[in-house]
């Protein structure tokens, strides 16, 4: 594949821009009838394989997190998302954007990320409805993996 078709792709497939990589394990927790089918399946085609979801008993490479307001507490979802994860994996937590049902603050996201140990590495728009904080153990944001 081409350079420009390389940057082509990253346009139209949000997975790439999100740093999805083929043959990676990705684990998909708090799945419902709003998520963003778009972005689902373009992180299945840059991945090679479906999204496990959350009945997988092994550790995963990337946890997709979906989560509302009234979904419970962010802190206690991200410290559970922690334990799914291998060693320098990664948790792209998504939630919806402002003026959506279940939006949350940028400030409750930061403080929940880092009462769990977490850095936030990137924040990405993830579809039409959906933004993403890209978040590491601080381990992994110090070696650089994804």
């Amino acid at each position: 594949m081409s350079a420009t078709a390389d940057h082509a792709e990253e346009r139209t497939n949000p997975a790439t821009r999100l740093g999805f990589e083929p043959g990676q394990v990705v684990q998909e927790i708090g799945y419902d009838d709003d998520v963003e089918q778009e972005l689902r399946e373009g992180i299945e085609t840059v991945i090679g394989t479906d999204l496990v979801d959350e009945d997988y008993d092994d550790v995963a490479d990337v946890v997709l997190l979906w989560f509302r307001d009234e979904d419970g507490d962010l802190t206690d979802a991200l410290v559970d998302a922690i334990g799914l994860i291998d060693e320098g994996g990664a948790i792209l937590l998504l939630t919806p954007k402002t003026g959506r049902d279940g939006y949350i603050e940028p400030s409750d996201i930061n403080e929940a990320a880092q009462t769990a140990g977490l850095t936030q590495t990137k924040s990405v728009n993830a579809g039409k409805d959906w933004s993403g904080s890209r978040l590491v153990t601080p381990k992994a944001a110090k070696t650089g993996k994804r």
